[in-house]
């Protein structure tokens, strides 16, 4: 559902130019994102955090095959046994969906595989299989008994929404458990920092700027042991006869969401809350997101196409 291109979401900026000899980097694809992950350890500490990485996409990917997420898919309704950190993100997303009233809905992959943004020549979906995909769109199709899943009603699931923050978090907890007191973890714009720099400032990350290029921010924050995720118009879009189509879809209709909305940032200690948080407030919009902002203790900046920018708390 989003957070494609490292640059369309949050600029991290100390990933460049760091001259301590003890800072090693790794970078890559995985996610289909760009992935970078920056941390005072070993060469080989941080190289093993990016097979964390590609192992969990072969287990949450909706699209590799024999993962869990397309084994539900496949599996006609009936009962798949998946792993067990599956089941804890998919009780995870359930609950997002219950408490954001679906705003935030994992089941949105009928709904969002009719939409094409990167095509050469894309196009609006048909309305009535807009229609039709939307009905099948309910987190309350999710059954979860113990680690075993059932799929009901036609449903089909995309992590997409949280599963880039999950893995995010994952790899932060093995370098805090390889004694790692520094670091920063890039997965497209779900950022995780782990304690300071070196020389004891904060990491410094730059939100963009959704009127702007890629490389202008609208903010910049110093964040020390924190998640930010940011979800924006400018993520995946196309533009038709004057409309700009986004790929942060309604749920309920199957639309991309049009609420005057450009971006919402949500900054928290947990990526895979922040990531889920930061589609719903989008689709729920800024009044009706507070509740929900309070129930998980995170901070959110909205920003809007025409410039305002509105903080809660």
């Amino acid at each position: 559902m989003k957070r494609i291109l490292l640059c369309a979401l949050i600029l991290l900026l100390p990933l460049f130019g760091c001259k301590t000899e003890l800072a090693h980097s790794a970078a890559g694809i995985a996610c289909d994102t760009v992935v970078t992950i920056t941390a005072y350890a070993p060469q080989d500490t941080v190289d093993e955090a990016m097979k964390i990485i590609a192992g969990y996409e072969a287990v949450l990917s909706r699209t590799v095959e024999g993962s869990d997420v397309w084994t539900l898919n496949h599996a006609d309704g009936n009962p798949v046994e998946v792993h067990p950190e599956t089941a804890a993100l998919l009780r995870l997303a359930v609950e997002i969906g219950e408490q954001s009233g679906g705003a935030f809905d994992i089941t949105i992959a009928p709904v969002s595989a009719l939409w094409d943004f990167t095509a050469d020549d894309p196009s609006v979906p048909d309305r009535e299989a807009l229609r039709s995909a939307a009905s099948r769109v309910d987190y309350r199709n999710i059954e979860i008994d113990g680690n075993t899943v059932t799929l009901k009603n036609g449903a089909e699931i995309d992590l997409g929404g949280i599963a880039k923050g999950y893995i995010a978090d994952r790899v932060a907890a093995y370098l805090r458990e390889q004694g790692v007191a520094g670091a920063c973890i890039n997965m497209g714009g779900n950022v995780v920092t782990i304690g300071a720099k070196q020389d004891g400032s904060s990491w410094t990350i730059g939100i963009r700027n959704p009127n702007g290029t890629p490389e202008q921010s609208e903010e910049i924050l110093k964040l020390n042991d924190a998640a930010i995720v940011t979800s924006g118009t400018y993520e995946r879009f196309f533009e038709l006869d004057g409309v700009r189509y986004h790929h942060i879809l309604e749920p309920k209709t199957g639309m991309p969401v049009s609420n005057g909305l450009a971006s919402v940032t949500i900054i928290g200690t947990r990526s895979d809350l922040c990531d889920a948080l930061s589609t719903a407030c989008f689709v729920l919009g800024e009044e009706r997101s507070k509740e929900l902002l309070d129930r998980y203790g995170v901070r959110a900046i909205f920003l809007y196409s025409d410039g305002t920018r509105i903080a809660y708390p």
